[in-house]
């Protein structure tokens, strides 16, 4: 065997892109996270508070987190910090400022109980 052909593929942009949109769409809450990232705490909470247990993706432990921030920063349309990512049903609902705008104008139960994160 060559040497080119033991080497792992090379993951691309778009590699990290379709595993972000197949783990968005696991579950019925997915949150892309930090392991020491305060609003990520904070928005991890907020879930649990309301009874929900949503799927946790911690990129610091990635092997592609690199690539898997840029993707999240692409899709919320920054150029700085790229978590908390929340996606409720598989559809994206953004960062920590759109899931508290939802919880503040009441929207958020209702997408939660829409996507089965909530029974009530």
């Amino acid at each position: 065997m060559s040497r080119s052909e033991s080497r792992r593929p090379r993951r691309t942009i778009a590699d990290a892109s379709e595993r972000i949109e197949r783990l968005a769409s696991q579950r019925a809450v997915v949150i892309f996270s930090i392991s020491t990232c305060c609003m990520c705490h904070a928005v991890k909470r907020l879930f649990c508070s309301l009874g929900v247990s949503p799927a946790v993706h911690e990129i610091d432990y990635d092997s592609d987190r690199k690539r898997m921030e840029k993707v999240l920063m692409g899709l919320l349309g920054r150029s700085s910090t790229a978590v908390p990512v929340v996606f409720i049903g598989g559809k994206l609902v953004g960062s920590m400022d759109s899931v508290m705008a939802a919880h503040i104008n009441g929207s958020l139960v209702p997408m939660l109980k829409d996507a089965g994160a909530l029974w009530l």
